[in-house]
């Protein structure tokens, strides 16, 4: 299936699903309608029992400039009512790719300036390009990181936001691995074989575990020590132990059988 307008989906016959900008005319910069179809999409694979993984791509030179220049004209324009009601569509477009069920990766290529990364941060894992630049510029415009900044921190930590917040410098893929926004950074040629190693990483691993592990480092991260967490935690291996998937794969390691989960050789 496919999206023609601003972004374009496909599905895989392994269930990875790939979303990509489109709008290389202007450096995928996105707007409301940006917004709102990436929402659907998410929506779409929060609903699909196919979908295993997400790939976040870009098409054109650059994988995202940010704001597009023309919805920042607009909101200029607007009261302080509409300004909230914005914000909070992309504030909720960030939450729901932040705490899709499935994993995703970010494959950035060339600039990402702005709410770009928030995007990036917003995915479980993130590989760029040796040469892409980044920029938290948003001060340079009188404005501030505001909807992207839970994700941005959580991801570069606080020092890093401390410094990249402010300044709105331009800074390196070198860079943005060693804070923590890139998980690798490759040259163009290892883009794609890295990013198809690591989906296969996620694909040789239990689908219900594996979104069970992503919601597990949510519910778990910033909790305090205590034996209420350790009641909690003991509680989800429990379950999982003595679940249709958890039964298949212990069964199958005790046995030197493949799960059922894992892809057919080729």
């Amino acid at each position: 299936m496919s999206d023609t307008s601003c972004i374009l989906f496909h599905q895989d016959e392994r269930g990875v699903a790939t979303l990509t900008l489109n709008r290389p005319q202007l450096h995928n910069a996105f707007d409301e309608s940006m917004i709102a179809a990436i929402t659907d999409r998410l929506d779409w694979i929060e609903r699909s029992k196919e979908t295993r993984l997400l790939i976040l791509a870009a098409n054109g030179k650059h994988f995202s400039a940010g704001a597009d220049l023309e919805w920042m004209r607009r909101m200029a324009e607007y009261d302080f009512h509409t300004n909230l009601h914005d914000a909070n569509l992309l504030a909720k477009m960030l939450y729901k790719l932040n705490h899709l069920k499935v994993p995703t990766l970010a494959r950035v290529h060339g600039s990402a300036y702005g709410g770009a990364i928030g995007l990036i941060a917003c995915c479980d894992m993130a590989f760029g390009c040796k040469l892409s630049q980044f920029s938290l510029s948003e001060v340079k415009l009188g404005l501030i990181p505001a909807t992207i900044s839970p994700y941005v921190i959580d991801a570069i930590g606080m020092r890093a936001a401390r410094r990249y917040f402010l300044t709105g410098e331009i800074f390196s893929a070198t860079e943005a691995k060693s804070v923590g926004l890139l998980t690798e950074a490759v040259t163009e040629e290892e883009l794609t074989p890295t990013i198809e190693k690591f989906t296969r990483y996620i694909l040789n691993n239990a689908p219900t575990a594996v979104s069970a592990a992503k919601a597990l480092i949510f519910d778990v991260m910033h909790q305090q020590k205590d034996s209420e967490l350790n009641a909690k935690t003991g509680l989800r291996i429990a379950l999982q132990r003595v679940s249709e998937e958890g039964q298949a794969g212990l069964n199958a390691f005790l046995n030197k059988m493949p799960p059922p989960w894992h892809p057919p050789l080729k």
